[in-house]
């Protein structure tokens, strides 16, 4: 890994899939400008709507999700993540949530599935069933040696509250941690920071977390904040609650640094765990 920009994007994405195509290009520009070489766009970046309508869109969305992310990453020279679009899945009833990484000539370099699915009866009133509509992933998330950029080990959101995913990625050598999401406004403001440092700190990794903000229709609300943080928790960059993107270097010698002075991850007794 060496030293370079990287990005989260954060954008309010609602049902017009065109205008959060739009949305994406135009900070994907406005970053890559900035230098940023790795960008990272939200979970659900091209859509946020009715169910059912997104069911029904699931098959030509996905397409135009794929292309655009290689176009993107050829047009402005970046590593690109999208952070989780719908796929259609076997069963003709549901989609996957899946999430692509894509390399400056644009060649997917790795994809993932949300295993983790977010249904939640919240204090708020809003209630949410991921699984009624979607489809768990069935591998988990991948590891990708980017010459440059390091390893990067790849999640989705819900995947945050599960520390156990990203200890594997650690172990599978992940440097750099990518959590795209669209955290709920109600959980967000008491967890999602908590959340992002504690994935930094046990792993010792820096984490790039795009996201979701705003009022994307009816009650449904994103809490914003997309973040970059580093190994030892310290938020680089924190984008607030409007569109746009946080953005901060990431130092290849932050990691082994850290690492050398809080060995946690040499001292971890695998024969109990």
């Amino acid at each position: 890994m060496s030293d370079f920009l990287a990005a989260a994007i954060q954008i309010t994405s609602t049902s017009n899939v065109e205008a959060n195509l739009a949305i994406s290009e135009e900070q994907i520009e406005l970053a890559s400008r900035r230098g940023a070489e790795l960008i990272g766009l939200p979970e659900n970046f091209a859509f946020i709507g009715d169910d059912k309508k997104r069911l029904e869109i699931a098959s030509s969305l996905s397409e135009k999700c794929s292309k655009f992310l290689v176009t993107m990453a050829r047009r402005y020279q970046i590593v690109l993540l999208g952070g989780g679009f719908p796929v259609p899945a076997d069963d003709g009833q549901r989609t996957l949530n899946r999430a692509e990484l894509v390399g400056r000539d644009g060649q997917l370099l790795g994809r993932y599935d949300k295993i983790h699915l977010f249904d939640v009866d919240l204090p708020d009133g809003n209630k949410y069933r991921e699984s009624e509509t979607i489809i768990p992933g069935q591998k988990l998330p991948p590891v990708i040696n980017i010459p440059g950029l390091g390893k990067i080990g790849v999640s989705i959101c819900y995947d945050v509250r599960f520390p156990e995913l990203y200890r594997h990625l650690v172990s599978e050598g992940a440097e750099l941690l990518m959590i795209p999401a669209a955290f709920t406004a109600f959980t967000g403001k008491d967890h999602w920071q908590i959340l992002l440092q504690s994935r930094a700190i046990e792993n010792t990794a820096y984490v790039v977390a795009p996201a979701q903000t705003g009022e994307h229709y009816r009650r449904r609300q994103s809490h914003g904040h997309a973040m970059i943080i580093d190994p030892w928790g310290t938020v680089l960059a924190d984008a607030g609650v409007q569109e746009g993107a946080a953005i901060a270097p990431v130092d290849s010698s932050r990691v082994e640094s850290i690492r050398n002075q809080m060995p946690c991850l040499k001292h971890r007794k695998k024969e109990f765990f």
